[in-house]
């Protein structure tokens, strides 16, 4: 297993993972332009598992705000799963956010994706918060 950013060039792999793993939700922004934009705005943030044979095994993609971070698509693919990939990757990000100063960070994670709360609520340091509502817009 290897953790590496994600480039531009992953994207049409890391798409096929996504649209197969149950619980992810793609947008408009997973497409290309705005996925590229992203990386740019996040240098070697976001990032790519593979297994030992260089194929793409998980992803996380990692923002931030100058103060906190924000995760989204953390994925271990199926045949992978239960061998602590996810937490690799988890730990990973925030090394590298708190080497940019950032040491808070929030994940949204979907209701209809069970597996996904299931984890959240396994990680160690991590708290569902109930005092807060989120709003979002499309930007229409």
């Amino acid at each position: 297993m290897r953790i590496r950013p994600v480039t531009a060039a992953d994207h049409a792999a890391l798409l096929a993972l996504w649209r197969r793993t149950p619980g992810i939700r793609l947008r408009a922004e997973d497409e290309l332009e705005p996925f590229c934009a992203y990386l740019q705005r996040n240098p070697d943030l976001c990032l790519l598992l593979e297994d030992d044979h260089g194929r793409v095994a998980g992803s996380l993609l990692v923002g931030h705000d100058g103060r906190r971070g924000y995760l989204q698509h953390l994925v271990v693919d199926l045949p992978f799963r239960g061998k602590g990939w996810a937490r690799a990757l988890l730990q990973e990000a925030l090394r590298r956010l708190t080497a940019l100063g950032i040491r808070k960070s929030h994940v949204f994670v979907l209701e209809d994706a069970p597996e996904a709360l299931a984890f959240w609520q396994m990680q160690r340091g991590w708290s569902e918060r109930e005092d807060i509502r989120v709003y979002s817009t499309t930007g229409d």
